[in-house]
């Protein structure tokens, strides 16, 4: 009967070695501006990545907001001429200007 003879392994070395080369590093989270200006949302269409953050800045004369469609996820304040509001996104969302309902946007999350 033969016998298998097994060479002593550091296990905490080959599980350092598997960490290594199994997870790749996660990619770090991306700011975007969504500038506020002549009554539009520029860029009006983004793709981003989840966890990315948006940052709205208005350059407009008067004060707008970014609401999400629905009103639930997430909504800015008021935002007065040169004021700015940021938030991290996680999902896809269609959003507008509650004061001027014709602004509108989308930030597409892949």
């Amino acid at each position: 009967m033969k016998t298998l003879k097994l060479l002593p392994v550091d296990l905490s070395l080959l599980g350092l070695m598997l960490l290594c080369t199994t997870f790749a590093p996660l990619p770090k989270p991306k700011v975007h501006t969504i500038e506020i200006s002549q009554m539009q949302f520029k860029p009006a269409a983004l793709v981003v990545s989840a966890g990315d953050t948006l940052v709205f800045v208005n350059k407009d004369m008067v004060s707008h907001n970014a609401t999400e469609q629905s009103g639930t996820s997430w909504k800015s304040p008021t935002l007065a001429s040169g004021d700015s509001w940021r938030m991290a996104i996680t999902k896809s969302a269609a959003y507008y200007c509650t004061f001027h309902p014709t602004m509108k946007g989308e930030v597409k999350v892949e």
